[in-house]
């Protein structure tokens, strides 16, 4: 049986979230399928109720997938609520290489992910530093709160 998956986060704003992750992840936001200018007009094609679809949603992309086609589909789901709580699933962006990879190079890496998030939208929650143990990552928010590390 042949199985692909997606990764649904539920968000506010999913233009900004496909902006940011595209930009975190290295991922590209995912075109409408096969000659629709729009998301939403391929939704209307495949009769989805217009009164289903929130206002905006399908007119930007709201999912990004990877080029290289080896990561999964995430899709930015629109919801009403906010946040509430910690979430229970986080990435990981393993940037620094390994512990093949002498910790001051990692340290640079990360550090180097982590500013250029920032510039992107993100915010630094704490750093996480234990050279004794080998080990350095930042863990950060996305633009809607959303917690993930940079390690």
């Amino acid at each position: 049986m042949e199985m692909t998956v997606q990764l649904t986060i539920d968000c506010a704003d999913p233009q900004r979230m496909v902006a940011f992750w595209a930009e975190a992840l290295g991922y590209v936001p995912e075109p409408p399928p096969g000659g629709h200018d729009t998301w939403r007009a391929y939704w209307a094609s495949v009769g989805v109720p217009e009164e289903e679809l929130p206002a905006g949603a399908g007119d930007i992309p709201e999912s990004i997938v990877d080029p290289e086609g080896r990561g999964p589909r995430v899709w930015f789901q629109q919801v009403p609520e906010p946040k509430a709580a910690k979430n229970r699933w986080h990435f990981d962006l393993k940037v620094g290489g390994g512990r093949d990879v002498p910790l001051d190079v990692r340290i640079g890496r990360v550090k180097a992910t982590v500013d250029r998030l920032v510039t992107a939208g993100a915010t630094v929650l704490r750093i996480k530093d234990e050279p004794d143990a080998g080990f350095y990552a930042t863990a950060m928010q996305d633009p809607e709160g959303n917690e993930f590390d940079v390690v």
